[in-house]
């Protein structure tokens, strides 16, 4: 399933936009502020995006201006009460991919964001590899060689962060949103659950990394040589 962020602070049309966006198989995380998105971007892998120019803590467009300087090509759609032609242009500047003025027909809204995911968000992390391991994030396959196995989609969003973030550690709480989004409850052990799953896999298709507690930070795939 396809995972997008919402940036909006009106709790009525973010709930339209999740109800809409749901009904067409497509998961929401939503945040209202540019500091909650930002957080939450660095976190999670996402598809696209759906940003709000009015947000408390000033004009989305700063959000997205900061996310283009940081090369994340991320797509975007802009959904703003101003639709003066110099206030699109300003979005369209600013890094925006599609802009929707309100109000708004949800099915349009809709049609938008499904255009969006249709576009990569980056060519060369299509199907992200670390040592022996690919993923391919449009099956849900991990493979490793010639051997294949499949992943539920909370297993391949635990391996898209881990395989992101190489042999670096990710936290505990970054791989439970990564796997669940940030609103979805979760109970104790899904996480461990989850985890001793990718392990089993990694072990069925021979690859020589695993899925190590790095006791009091998170998880990290790393490298052993079989003895272990």
């Amino acid at each position: 399933m396809s995972r997008i962020l919402l940036i909006e602070d009106h709790e009525r049309l973010a709930q339209l936009v999740c109800k809409g966006l749901a009904g067409a198989g497509i998961a929401v995380d939503v945040v209202s502020r540019v500091d909650a998105a930002w957080a939450a971007i660095q976190q999670l892998s996402y598809q696209a995006m759906i940003l709000d120019r009015g947000l408390p803590d000033g004009d989305g467009l700063i959000l997205l201006q900061k996310l283009r300087k940081a090369n994340l090509g991320l797509p975007c759609l802009v959904l703003t009460a101003r639709d003066a032609l110099h206030d699109r242009v300003e979005g369209l500047d600013a890094g925006a991919d599609d802009y929707l003025p309100k109000p708004f027909a949800i099915d349009e809204m809709v049609a938008r964001v499904r255009a969006l995911l249709r576009r990569p968000v980056v060519l060369s992390a299509l199907n992200p590899s670390h040592g022996d391991l690919t993923l391919r994030p449009d099956t849900g396959v991990l493979w490793r060689g010639e051997r294949s196995v499949a992943l539920s989609p909370a297993e391949m969003q635990i391996m898209l962060l881990l395989l992101h973030n190489q042999e670096d550690v990710a936290r505990r709480s970054a791989l439970e949103a990564a796997a669940w989004g940030l609103s979805e409850a979760v109970t104790p052990n899904a996480l461990d659950v989850a985890l001793h799953r990718i392990r089993r896999k990694l072990i069925a298709i021979g690859s020589r990394y695993k899925i190590i507690n790095v006791r009091g930070h998170g998880y990290a795939l790393r490298e052993h040589d079989g003895a272990q």
